[in-house]
């Protein structure tokens, strides 16, 4: 047998032990006592973070940032231009965040029902925006991007990319007849970093329907393409997950990524994190959370996997991509109607198998109602903020 030299030999164990050890895992409880968390990282590394206080039907959304992954925030900056012009009853109903060219941070959210302003006709739902300013010190005012297509429910998403393109996407009724069949989703885009939308366009003309209070999730890569995640209702019954992709951002194709006949609304969420390959999806289905990866060369969809293990109503799945290919899921159990839980996590090695040992997996109490877990990437560990 050939000697290793020691050097070569001390190496191959303390990374042997590594891996043995698997990624950090953090917890960290949302700055001020706010819930509904949203995270991105930047391509900087900086972490920007979006999170909800106040009443559940109308509060505020508060933006702050940390250059040191996690450990020192800076000063909370209100979103809304409108007090209290957020809400958060539903869970679902919550304010997303992107960051797009220049690392402008751009925010959508759901309007309560103080919100101004309201679309056309003055009594719809607004889908809010606002994006920070020129000198980053601050956000501008927030605007309603709904031109037509009222009916929002279920919230909406933002994306963004580094060219310019903003997104902005909800679903409501595709005509005048009742009923969530006849929903469908609807994107607005803009081309100049948000300073102006186009009107609304329908994302896909496949007629699927759509969960009406269910979220639904947007995200743009790198390279400008776009991906939606959201629930179907075809037929009342048939609600299940759809994956929409555009490279160019506007002529979307579609495929099921996951299948849950039920006839009633769920309320679920859904989640993207960005990956050297795309994109990773997350969604939830049959009580169950998965995520896949998504291939932004060729389309291609991976294995939907799940972590091991039946939970109590597992839910509301966040996740993220660290730097050695390593796929963290967070979720929640056991909340309900005006009910918290806890939130459990599962990382999964760069071939999708669950790492198993003490900080890979878990579970903590003391999620707050209406709340939800949110995760991004730290070196080679994870932070999961609650």
């Amino acid at each position: 047998m050939k000697r290793i030299h020691w050097a070569v030999g001390f190496a191959l164990l303390m990374g042997s032990m590594a891996a043995a050890a698997g990624p950090k895992v953090r917890m960290m409880r949302v700055p001020e006592g706010g819930i509904q968390p949203q995270v991105v990282v930047d391509q900087r590394g900086v972490v920007h973070l979006l999170y909800y206080k106040g009443h559940e039907a109308h509060g505020d959304l508060f933006y702050v940032k940390s250059e040191d992954g996690g450990g020192v925030w800076s000063s909370p900056v209100r979103v809304n231009s409108q007090e209290g012009s957020g809400l958060s009853i539903g869970t679902i109903r919550g304010a997303h965040i992107a960051v797009g060219k220049n690392g402008r941070v751009h925010v959508a959210w759901m309007g309560s029902d103080l919100a101004e302003p309201k679309p056309a006709g003055g009594k719809g739902t607004p889908m809010l925006y606002a994006r920070m300013n020129d000198a980053g010190t601050g956000f501008e005012a927030q605007k309603n991007v709904i031109s037509e297509k009222v009916g929002l429910d279920g919230g909406g998403s933002v994306a963004a990319d580094g060219l310019g393109n903003v997104y902005v996407a909800w679903h409501a009724p595709a005509t005048a007849k009742a009923g969530e069949e006849n929903r469908a989703v609807w994107v607005a885009r803009s081309s100049d970093e948000g300073k102006t939308f186009e009107r609304e366009k329908k994302a896909w003309e496949e007629p699927t329907g759509a969960c009406g209070c269910c979220g639904m999730r947007m995200f743009a890569d790198a390279n400008g393409g776009a991906y939606i995640l959201y629930r179907a209702a075809t037929e009342m019954v048939h609600r299940d997950i759809y994956l929409l992709m555009a490279k160019d951002g506007r002529e979307f194709t579609g495929r099921k990524v996951g299948e849950w006949e039920i006839g009633k609304c769920v309320m679920s969420s859904a989640s993207f994190a960005p990956a050297k390959t795309g994109a990773v999806a997350a969604w939830e289905s049959q009580d169950q959370v998965f995520w896949a990866k998504v291939d932004a060369a060729d389309g291609q969809v991976g294995e939907a996997i799940a972590p091991p293990g039946r939970g109590n109503n597992r839910k509301h799945p966040a996740a993220a991509v660290n730097s050695a290919g390593q796929v963290i899921l967070v979720w929640t159990e056991e909340t309900g109607w005006n009910k918290g839980g806890k939130v459990a996590w599962q990382v999964f090695d760069a071939e999708g198998r669950p790492v198993k040992n003490a900080s890979a997996s878990g579970k903590i109490d003391g999620l707050p109602v209406w709340s939800m877990g949110a995760v991004f990437a730290n070196g080679d560990g994870f932070v999961i903020v609650y």
